[in-house]
């Protein structure tokens, strides 16, 4: 159950962060449109945040209540975001990529209140939840009530840093669904240790092309509020569309993942001398972009973040990206970045361990899970599970992201929920899935299967279990970048003397059939 806390309990802050901005600098412009310029000042949005608050105050939304949404990145999430914040509840942005038994998972595990979708999503959103589902858009389900029109008196929330803001899903370490929970004071530590590293200013604008769903999409709203810059909103990214937004509006700051800096320096010959940063997360930077950023004078900062840590942890400038490849810079002000060995003990510079990271931006824990949460921190601080090493200068190096995890074009894929998905076809004995290179996404995942007993391995025309087979079972079971792109067939899975799936050895054979695929 959610707690719930009263609206005029004593708190550090009231009304929300854009309140105040609109109140400080209302004629500043907040928020652009991309494709047609439609643009809101700080003091029109904040009278469009007051009457989205009325409608969700309309529908019961009170303050501690926890509040879903089930969207894409658009100008009525960005109201939404704020709306939250003036009420008091929580934000609980879901994956609008995500296959439903994997949504269902999500909503269940954050004991939502009311969940608000959209057109697109509305069917998905009638499918998982068992709340009161409404829609920014005129419903098509009978059971689904449009949002605007609906209007409730409220009376602004008051926060302190450690009211719980906002909930986002990681996979964590064993693929099932973690809800990090994070406060107000999470949030605005982590938006004033990025400006302290960036450089921002009230002139600034940021384009925001990453889904909301993610910390790095919904950031920009929250920081932007409190720095008074303007969001230039792109709905959907489309590389050579983002490239010309950031010249047409003279866009300093975009925060990207490595494909989407790819695909925009593959659509377009640079990007526009009005950029001062680009933040580029969420996967390892490949040397060879790095270099292209470089010979471009694209002013990339490589970072290393979590969601449990509100976004950065360690993010370089571009002097130091380009005469140090590789490194993710030094760690951002607060943030003590400790690297621990076996042991658990500090290890001196130069040497590889596990980094564990303390300071104001670390999560209050994981929602209903006290369990999880206990794990996840040690003497030191938040163990991420990341090894990596700092130099003598106290550069950090991150090596090996969450051994088992992938990360295709930015999102997190945990092999044991693919293995799950694909243990469940009734022809399927056991299965190991890997991450594979790919030039366009970072990385792949693949999969190597063990057929059950007496099972035959066809082709596609053949009788028997076939590569086709495998990948329609996954189709309405997983998001699409959770699905296995190659797949292989092996009558074992290779162990180790221990009995544990060999991973590397898994690899190799899924990298040989893929090889192959690319050769035909």
């Amino acid at each position: 159950m959610t707690e719930r806390r009263s609206p005029d309990d004593s708190g550090a802050e009231t009304d929300g962060w854009l309140a105040e901005r609109a109140r400080t600098s209302p004629e500043a412009t907040a928020l652009i449109e991309a494709e047609d310029g439609t643009a809101w000042t700080y003091a029109e949005l904040d009278a469009a945040v007051e009457e989205t608050a009325g409608w969700l105050a309309s529908f019961g939304a009170w303050t501690g209540d926890h509040i879903g949404v089930l969207m894409e990145t658009r100008v009525a999430f960005v109201r939404l975001v704020h709306a939250a914040m003036r009420l008091g509840v929580v934000l609980v942005p879901l994956n609008a990529r995500l296959a439903r038994p994997e949504l269902a998972r999500q909503a269940e595990t954050a004991d939502l209140n009311l969940l608000v979708c959209e057109r697109e999503t509305e069917a998905d959103a009638t499918a998982v939840a068992d709340v009161p589902v409404v829609s920014v858009d005129a419903p098509e389900d009978e059971s689904v009530v449009g949002l605007r029109g609906h209007d409730a008196d409220f009376a602004p929330a008051s926060w302190s840093r450690a009211d719980p803001m906002a909930m986002l899903f990681t996979s964590g370490t064993t693929g099932d669904p973690k809800a990090v929970e994070l406060t107000m004071g999470n949030f605005r530590a982590s938006a004033t240790a990025s400006a302290f590293r960036l450089g921002v200013t009230p002139d600034d604008s940021w384009l925001l092309c990453l889904s909301m769903y993610h910390m790095g999409g919904l950031s920009v709203v929250l920081r932007s509020a409190l720095y008074g810059t303007t969001v230039v909103l792109q709905e959907g990214f489309d590389a050579g569309a983002a490239a010309d937004a950031i010249a047409e509006y003279g866009v300093t700051g975009v925060s990207l993942v490595p494909t989407m800096l790819r695909r925009m320096l593959s659509a377009r010959e640079s990007l526009a001398n009005s950029l001062r940063f680009v933040l580029l997360g969420g996967a390892p930077a490949p040397d060879e972009l790095i270099s292209r950023c470089e010979a471009r004078g694209v002013p990339v900062h490589p970072t290393y973040g979590m969601t449990e840590t509100t976004s950065q942890i360690a993010t370089a400038r571009p002097r130091e990206a380009f005469a140090h490849r590789g490194t993710v810079g030094r760690p951002l002000l607060g943030t003590d970045l400790t690297v621990v060995g076996g042991d658990g003990d500090p290890l001196p510079a130069g040497e590889t361990g596990e980094l564990v990271v303390s300071g104001p931006t670390v999560m209050r824990g994981y929602y209903g899970d006290s369990e999880a949460t206990a794990e996840a921190f040690g003497e030191y601080g938040l163990h991420t599970g990341d090894v990596g090493y700092r130099d003598e200068a106290g550069r950090v190096w991150v090596l090996n992201r969450r051994a088992d995890r992938i990360i295709t074009g930015g999102e997190n894929v945990h092999p044991g929920e693919v293995v799950e998905v694909l243990r469940d076809h009734d022809a399927v004995r056991d299965a190991a899935v890997a991450g594979l290179d790919d030039e366009e996404w970072g990385e792949r995942v693949a999969a190597l299967v063990v057929a059950e007993e007496g099972e035959n391995i066809s082709d596609e025309d053949d009788e028997g279990l076939s590569v086709e087979d495998v990948v329609e079972h996954c189709e309405d079971r997983l998001a699409g970048y959770k699905r296995p792109r190659t797949v292989a067939f092996a009558d074992e899975l290779p162990r180790t003397a221990s009995g544990t799936v060999e991973r590397e050895a898994v690899r190799e054979q899924l990298r040989d059939v893929r090889d192959a695929d690319a050769g035909n």
